[in-house]
């Protein structure tokens, strides 16, 4: 099985040394645009292949998309990344160039394969990889809510003093720092509601967190992070190519489900083969619904930018 990977920055290089790690596709392409950048990531994850104990074959590539042939998924985390200060929004008429060309390429080599979004703002350059792409909707899938619930564990493991591996949480809703939905309600730990051990100001904050979490780290950074993102892209192709059928918060096409269509939002999937199979509905509350449809009403007003843009 093989994964190619477009950008090879932080993210792209840590989500293809994690494929490598844990021994999840056959063959890891690595792309980039900067001369001998991406040879030269590969040829180091290589050297520990003796050291990890791992099979895959690391290929380095400088914008020679035909080293990506027959991939089974690709992963775009190409375009500028978020500087201190930036916004999400900010970034559209720059990346979406970006991931309009990246996405045309990729398919010249790859048509039949499942395209994984990274790049910022996620929501809508998922939405602008479906209509560039004209693929099946399922064969889209924009990463950001498994991150997203990821760092939403993080916290709450924090503030219950407890492993984040006894956790249950999950993030829906756009993947920005205004748009996204940590769903403290139904948030568990070792089966049993967090909110048992945890006061509701403990919850707020928590969820407040959660939300800034990528702000925090790229005021921290200098840069958006890459280990957590990275991670959370090799969980998503090690579903699709073994068809584990895990079920993760990502940013899919809806068409009615949860009251909107004609737009790209993160909501409970089953990832497998060939991509997503079904949206998940998690019987929201009043308050929660609202909070959706306000998400999404965000999501448009980025969308109805990026249509300026190009």
């Amino acid at each position: 099985m093989k994964v190619s990977v477009i950008g090879a920055g932080n993210v792209g290089a840590t989500c293809a040394d994690a494929i490598a790690f844990r021994s999840i596709a056959s063959e890891v392409v690595l792309l980039d645009i900067r001369e001998n950048f991406a040879e030269g990531k590969a040829l180091d994850m290589m050297q520990t292949a003796t050291l990890n104990q791992f099979n895959t074959k690391i290929v380095g590539s400088t914008n020679d998309y035909g080293k990506t042939a027959n991939s089974d998924v690709v992963v775009i985390t190409s375009g500028v990344p978020r500087k201190p200060g930036m916004t999400r929004e900010e970034l559209i008429g720059i990346n979406a160039g970006i991931v309009k060309g990246v996405t045309d390429n990729v398919l010249k080599h790859s048509p039949n394969a499942v395209i994984v979004i990274v790049a910022n703002p996620m929501d809508t350059m998922t939405y602008l990889a479906l209509k560039e792409s004209k693929l099946p909707k399922n064969r889209i899938i924009g990463m950001g809510g498994i991150l997203d619930s990821a760092r939403f564990k993080c916290y709450l493991s924090m503030a219950l003093n407890a492993s984040a591996n006894d956790i249950e949480g999950m993030v829906i809703g756009g993947h920005g720092d205004t748009t996204m939905i940590p769903l403290t309600r139904m948030a568990s730990y070792k089966g049993v509601p967090v909110s048992q051990f945890l006061a509701a100001d403990a919850l707020k904050k928590v969820a407040a967190d959660t939300m800034i979490g990528g702000a925090t780290l790229t005021s921290m950074l200098g840069t958006s992070a890459w280990y957590a993102p990275g991670a959370a892209v090799a969980s998503l192709v090690d579903s699709i190519l073994n068809d584990q059928k895990r079920l993760f918060p990502c940013c899919v096409a809806l068409d009615g489900e949860y009251g909107q269509k004609d737009i790209c939002l993160g909501v409970p999937v089953t990832i497998g083969k060939n991509g997503w199979k079904k949206i998940v509905d998690v019987n929201l509350n009043d308050d929660e619904k609202a909070a959706f449809a306000k998400s999404a009403d965000a999501v448009r007003n980025m969308n109805n930018v990026l249509s300026a843009a190009v």
